[in-house]
């Protein structure tokens, strides 16, 4: 079993889903939730398999699918995916769990075990086009999810996600393509392994090209700026479950992208644009805090507050550094858990009022003290607090980009302060001073359906951020081999600056044998 662990945990919710349409609806909650149970056992079962030692991919699966185009079903892990991996299928777990009974109930469970897949695909996928295929296919549950049980904009709100999102990824298939071509003329056969074009060493202009296209269909994902416009809409539509496993999982898809293609194959085209990255960074976590804070809706300012701290995780991964870079994989994780809490405590209160509007609440605290001391320690950790989770990340990803530019990282850290202004003020607005609203006057507290998937992100929230190394240490070590990549293909790569544009190909085939 474990030689097929991986394939077992990508497709096992697949196979359940297609199941699930023969079980009863009353019964397809309590079905889910031991699909989910399943799935997340499965997983951590890959966090008790995974050697520590080893720093680069594990539990490799290969079998060809076409193979005179090298085109294979290929599956592998490293430190860094193998906890995006569990959070899914924890977030997964507890969003069945804590749904609450809806419309097609049965079909919404069905969609969130496909989406499942697609997302754990994604994360273990090393064959390019074997990626790809779960990139996209990651789009249609989710547009169901928004279309399907969306608000009253919800097809405004899929066909914007579909468009920009499908784009991206267009313009990203054409550099896969001509990535496995580069392949074949430096080697003479074609392959769409990612490790195989990790042994690739291209031109400085082959690779700025090819870090654009890339860039454009990972960027939407994250969403980074001037890309980002689809993600309020998409999660002021979308149900709870979808604003949560949008904002803890699907939008690391961009960011792990970037460590998985970007960074080891294009080392100095990514160095090339380390500052205007960074300054559409700041954009990000300065403007769509700024924007933040002048919203009314409580999931928008959850909304806005998710992009700008996908800001941060940008910066760490262009600090290009193992300090930034570690920093902002565990940023990914900490944002997942602290981003994905707070749409469940959102949805908390819609579920009782139906309403997402600040200024329909008010004093809160007084009717509700449970609810309020969960919310202000998860907004605690979203502001960075010390020994919260988000704050390790954070810290780590400034630091390594400290080390680039000092003056880009100190403005980042003033704007995070804007953020935590942002956060307390929505906090006060909603839990502080009198009732204002007598329809708030007999709201009932948290239940305990609520407070089984609240408290374990309260417990991990707090946990990893006092002791960290559990998690910190594996990412820590794939990082270390990635980093190792870019510097010794910048070394290989340096020799292609020297020559004429004609013999560039051929003293790049030479260099790809070399690493190799």
């Amino acid at each position: 079993m474990q030689d097929y662990i991986l394939s077992i945990v990508i497709f096992f919710p697949a196979v359940a889903a297609i199941f699930g349409f023969i079980i009863n609806k009353n019964s397809m909650r309590a079905y889910g939730v031991a699909v989910g149970v399943i799935e997340f056992i499965l997983s951590l079962d890959l966090w008790w398999i995974y050697n520590p030692n080893i720093a680069g991919f594990q539990l490799i699966e290969k079998i060809p699918v076409i193979a005179s185009f090298g085109i294979n079903y290929q599956v592998g892990m490293n430190g860094i995916s193998l906890f995006i991996v569990i959070m899914a299928s924890f977030f997964t777990m507890i969003g069945i769990a804590s749904l609450t009974p809806t419309k097609n109930i049965k079909n919404m469970i069905i969609t969130l075990l496909l989406l499942q897949m697609t997302m754990a695909g994604v994360f273990l996928a090393l064959d390019a086009m074997l990626f790809y295929a779960f990139w996209e296919f990651s789009l249609v549950p989710m547009l169901y999810i928004i279309g399907a049980w969306g608000g009253p904009l919800r097809i405004y709100a899929s066909v914007k996600f579909f468009l920009y999102t499908f784009t991206g990824s267009l313009i990203m298939l054409v550099g896969l393509l001509f990535m496995a071509y580069f392949y074949y003329q430096t080697t003479g056969v074609w392959s769409f392994s990612i490790p195989d074009w990790y042994n690739l060493v291209l031109p400085l202009n082959y690779q700025i090209w090819l870090f654009i296209a890339f860039f454009i269909g990972f960027a939407v994902k994250v969403p980074m700026f001037p890309f980002h416009t689809w993600l309020p809409y998409a999660h002021g539509q979308a149900p709870t479950i979808g604003s949560v496993i949008l904002a803890a999982i699907l939008l690391k898809m961009g960011t792990y992208a970037f460590i998985l293609f970007s960074l080891p194959m294009f080392p100095d085209a990514s160095k090339y644009f380390v500052y205007p990255i960074a300054i559409l960074s700041l954009i990000m976590i300065i403007y769509t805090a700024m924007v933040a804070y002048a919203q009314k809706d409580l999931k928008q300012v959850v909304a806005y507050s998710s992009i700008s701290h996908m800001g941060i995780i940008i910066l760490g991964i262009f600090s290009l550094n193992i300090i930034g870079i570690s920093g902002s994989v565990f940023l990914m994780i900490a944002h997942g858990i602290v981003s994905g809490a707070l749409f469940l405590l959102v949805g908390v209160i819609y579920d009782r009022r139906h309403t997402k509007m600040m200024n329909e609440f008010g004093g809160l605290a007084h009717v509700m003290p449970r609810y309020a001391t969960i919310f202000g320690i998860i907004m605690m950790a979203s502001v960075g607090m010390p020994l919260t989770i988000n704050f390790i990340g954070e810290f780590l990803s400034l630091l390594g980009f400290f080390k680039e530019s000092h003056t880009l990282a100190i403005i980042a850290v003033f704007a995070i302060v804007v953020g935590a202004i942002y956060m307390l003020t929505s906090y006060k607005k909603v839990f502080f001073g009198n009732i204002t609203n007598e329809a708030n006057r007999h709201l009932p507290d948290i239940n305990a359906r609520e407070l089984l998937a609240l408290i374990p992100l309260v417990i991990i929230a707090i946990w990893l951020g006092v002791y960290p190394n559990p998690i910190l240490r594996p990412i820590t070590k794939s990082v270390t081999h990635i980093v190792e990549i870019m510097h010794d293909k910048e070394a290989q790569a340096g020799r292609l600056s020297l020559v004429s544009n004609p013999e560039k190909l051929a003293l790049a085939s030479q260099a790809t044998r070399e690493v190799r």
